[in-house]
Protein backbone atom coordinates (compact mmCIF):
# COMPACT_ATOMS: atom_id res chain seq x y z
CA UNK A 1 0.00 0.00 0.00
CA UNK A 2 1.04 3.52 -0.43
CA UNK A 3 0.78 6.24 1.97
CA UNK A 4 -1.34 8.63 -0.56
CA UNK A 5 -3.78 5.59 -0.33
CA UNK A 6 -4.18 5.61 3.37
CA UNK A 7 -5.27 7.93 6.11
CA UNK A 8 -2.25 8.12 8.30
CA UNK A 9 -2.97 8.67 12.06
CA UNK A 10 -0.39 10.30 14.53
CA UNK A 11 -0.66 9.21 17.78
CA UNK A 12 1.83 11.33 20.11
CA UNK A 13 3.01 10.51 23.79
CA UNK A 14 1.96 12.88 26.90
CA UNK A 15 3.49 16.16 26.47
CA UNK A 16 2.24 15.87 22.66
CA UNK A 17 4.90 16.23 20.07
CA UNK A 18 6.46 19.44 19.61
CA UNK A 19 7.16 20.83 16.09
CA UNK A 20 10.48 19.48 16.54
CA UNK A 21 10.05 16.20 16.78
CA UNK A 22 9.60 13.38 14.16
CA UNK A 23 5.98 12.78 14.08
CA UNK A 24 5.15 16.74 13.27
CA UNK A 25 7.84 16.78 10.90
CA UNK A 26 6.13 13.94 9.42
CA UNK A 27 2.45 15.23 9.33
CA UNK A 28 3.73 18.27 7.78
CA UNK A 29 5.43 15.79 4.94
CA UNK A 30 2.73 12.89 4.31
CA UNK A 31 -0.09 14.61 2.60
CA UNK A 32 -2.42 12.29 3.98
CA UNK A 33 -1.51 12.37 7.92
CA UNK A 34 -2.69 14.41 10.25
CA UNK A 35 -1.89 14.38 14.51
CA UNK A 36 -4.81 13.06 16.67
CA UNK A 37 -5.22 15.78 18.99
CA UNK A 38 -5.53 15.20 22.28
CA UNK A 39 -7.90 17.48 24.60
CA UNK A 40 -5.39 16.75 27.51
CA UNK A 41 -1.66 15.69 26.77
CA UNK A 42 0.15 16.60 30.28
CA UNK A 43 -2.85 14.68 32.38
CA UNK A 44 -3.54 12.05 29.88
CA UNK A 45 -7.01 9.43 30.31
CA UNK A 46 -7.12 6.10 29.11
CA UNK A 47 -10.82 6.19 27.58
CA UNK A 48 -10.54 10.04 26.52
CA UNK A 49 -7.16 8.82 24.42
CA UNK A 50 -8.81 5.58 23.14
CA UNK A 51 -12.07 7.08 22.19
CA UNK A 52 -10.31 10.24 20.62
CA UNK A 53 -8.54 7.64 18.29
CA UNK A 54 -11.41 5.61 17.78
CA UNK A 55 -13.54 8.78 16.85
CA UNK A 56 -10.43 9.45 14.09
CA UNK A 57 -10.22 6.02 12.69
CA UNK A 58 -14.45 6.12 12.07
CA UNK A 59 -13.73 9.24 10.63
CA UNK A 60 -11.12 8.08 8.16
CA UNK A 61 -12.31 7.24 4.60
CA UNK A 62 -9.64 5.45 3.43
CA UNK A 63 -7.42 2.25 5.21
CA UNK A 64 -6.04 3.53 8.08
CA UNK A 65 -2.22 3.07 9.27
CA UNK A 66 -1.52 4.35 12.56
CA UNK A 67 1.85 6.02 13.83
CA UNK A 68 2.36 6.29 17.70
CA UNK A 69 5.22 7.48 19.73
CA UNK A 70 5.46 6.31 23.74
CA UNK A 71 2.25 6.58 25.30
CA UNK A 72 0.67 6.74 21.72
CA UNK A 73 1.68 3.33 21.16
CA UNK A 74 -0.01 2.71 24.76
CA UNK A 75 -3.01 4.26 23.87
CA UNK A 76 -2.83 2.42 20.40
CA UNK A 77 -2.76 -0.29 21.57
CA UNK A 78 -5.49 -0.23 24.22
CA UNK A 79 -7.80 1.13 21.27
CA UNK A 80 -6.92 -2.08 19.26
CA UNK A 81 -8.82 -3.96 21.22
CA UNK A 82 -12.04 -2.52 20.35
CA UNK A 83 -11.74 -2.12 17.08
CA UNK A 84 -14.74 -3.52 15.30
CA UNK A 85 -13.85 -3.33 11.63
CA UNK A 86 -10.54 -3.79 9.53
CA UNK A 87 -10.19 -0.36 8.59
CA UNK A 88 -6.74 -0.27 10.14
CA UNK A 89 -4.26 -1.73 8.26
CA UNK A 90 -1.19 -1.36 9.78
CA UNK A 91 0.63 0.46 12.85
CA UNK A 92 4.10 1.49 13.24
CA UNK A 93 5.05 1.49 16.97
CA UNK A 94 8.03 3.75 18.40
CA UNK A 95 9.27 3.67 21.80
CA UNK A 96 6.54 2.34 23.77
CA UNK A 97 7.12 2.43 28.01
CA UNK A 98 7.52 -0.16 29.85
CA UNK A 99 3.89 0.79 32.65
CA UNK A 100 5.63 -1.84 34.61
CA UNK A 101 8.83 0.10 34.80
CA UNK A 102 10.22 2.37 37.49
CA UNK A 103 10.92 5.01 35.05
CA UNK A 104 6.82 5.70 33.97
CA UNK A 105 5.55 8.68 34.81
CA UNK A 106 2.95 8.85 37.60
CA UNK A 107 0.62 10.57 35.17
CA UNK A 108 1.39 7.91 32.90
CA UNK A 109 0.80 4.68 34.85
CA UNK A 110 -3.17 4.36 34.18
CA UNK A 111 -1.95 2.93 30.57
CA UNK A 112 -1.08 0.12 32.00
CA UNK A 113 -1.30 -2.71 32.42
CA UNK A 114 -1.19 -2.77 28.41
CA UNK A 115 -3.15 -5.51 26.71
CA UNK A 116 -1.00 -8.15 25.65
CA UNK A 117 -3.57 -9.51 22.89
CA UNK A 118 -2.11 -9.60 19.24
CA UNK A 119 -3.17 -6.85 17.07
CA UNK A 120 -5.71 -7.23 14.84
CA UNK A 121 -3.27 -5.82 12.05
CA UNK A 122 0.36 -5.95 11.08
CA UNK A 123 2.83 -3.75 13.10
CA UNK A 124 6.49 -2.94 13.11
CA UNK A 125 7.82 -1.91 16.43
CA UNK A 126 10.78 0.67 16.82
CA UNK A 127 12.29 0.06 19.81
CA UNK A 128 15.76 2.01 21.35
CA UNK A 129 18.98 -0.45 22.63
CA UNK A 130 19.24 2.32 25.72
CA UNK A 131 15.68 3.87 25.64
CA UNK A 132 15.13 4.98 29.68
CA UNK A 133 11.75 4.31 29.77
CA UNK A 134 12.03 0.94 27.89
CA UNK A 135 14.31 -2.22 28.35
CA UNK A 136 15.52 -4.76 25.27
CA UNK A 137 13.89 -7.15 26.90
CA UNK A 138 10.44 -5.48 27.63
CA UNK A 139 10.30 -4.41 23.63
CA UNK A 140 10.78 -8.20 22.89
CA UNK A 141 8.23 -9.15 25.39
CA UNK A 142 5.74 -6.52 23.84
CA UNK A 143 6.61 -7.40 20.24
CA UNK A 144 5.81 -11.12 20.83
CA UNK A 145 2.87 -10.36 22.35
CA UNK A 146 1.34 -8.27 20.25
CA UNK A 147 2.87 -10.04 17.19
CA UNK A 148 4.69 -6.90 15.90
CA UNK A 149 7.61 -7.13 13.91
CA UNK A 150 10.35 -5.40 15.98
CA UNK A 151 13.36 -3.47 15.10
CA UNK A 152 15.77 -2.01 17.24
CA UNK A 153 17.56 1.21 16.45
CA UNK A 154 20.94 0.92 18.07
CA UNK A 155 21.66 4.01 21.35
CA UNK A 156 18.48 5.71 20.14
CA UNK A 157 17.50 6.80 23.26
CA UNK A 158 13.11 7.75 23.31
CA UNK A 159 13.53 8.37 20.04
CA UNK A 160 12.01 11.87 20.23
CA UNK A 161 14.01 15.17 19.21
CA UNK A 162 15.23 15.46 23.05
CA UNK A 163 17.82 12.54 21.93
CA UNK A 164 18.06 13.58 18.28
CA UNK A 165 15.53 12.09 16.33
CA UNK A 166 14.04 15.06 14.66
CA UNK A 167 13.69 14.28 10.83
CA UNK A 168 14.53 10.86 11.77
CA UNK A 169 14.95 9.63 7.98
CA UNK A 170 15.68 5.97 9.20
CA UNK A 171 12.27 6.00 10.99
CA UNK A 172 10.57 6.72 7.45
CA UNK A 173 12.25 3.79 6.03
CA UNK A 174 10.26 1.48 8.71
CA UNK A 175 7.31 3.10 7.79
CA UNK A 176 7.94 2.54 4.01
CA UNK A 177 8.80 -1.32 5.51
CA UNK A 178 5.79 -1.27 7.13
CA UNK A 179 3.43 -0.12 4.11
CA UNK A 180 4.85 -3.09 1.39
CA UNK A 181 3.51 -5.49 3.92
CA UNK A 182 -0.01 -4.01 4.00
Amino acid sequence: MRLAEADILILPGRGNSGPDHWQRRWAGRIGTARVVEQEEWERPQLNDWTGRILDEIMMSTRPVVLIAHSLGVSAAVHAAQRIKDTKVKGALLVAPPDHEGEAISPASKPFGPVPRDPLPFPSLLVASTNDPLCSVERAVDMATAWGSEIHFANDAGHINAASGHGPWPEGLMMLTRLMQRI
